[in-house]
């Protein structure tokens, strides 16, 4: 388990022997788990973000997987 992202609207952790990637979009309280080619592709194109500072980059990223964002975040 490796946190690869936390700023103000997203959080990403890398599961890499399960393949997979959990994803928290932190302006809606919702997540989900990507497995496999979806996780590569979600990973190549988080990297290509990596050096930004800008939280509007990382919200217009990730309004791109909404449609898969669909578990309440639950934080304890």
């Amino acid at each position: 388990m490796n946190v690869v992202c936390n700023n103000p609207v997203l959080y990403v952790v890398d599961y890499p022997a399960q393949d997979a990637v959990e994803v928290i979009d932190k302006r809606s309280g919702r997540g989900t788990l990507i497995r496999a080619e979806a996780a590569h592709r979600f990973r190549e194109e988080l990297s290509l973000l990596a050096n930004s500072e800008e939280a509007d980059d990382f919200g217009e990223f990730i309004d791109h997987y909404d449609a898969l964002l669909t578990q309440p975040a639950i934080y304890h």
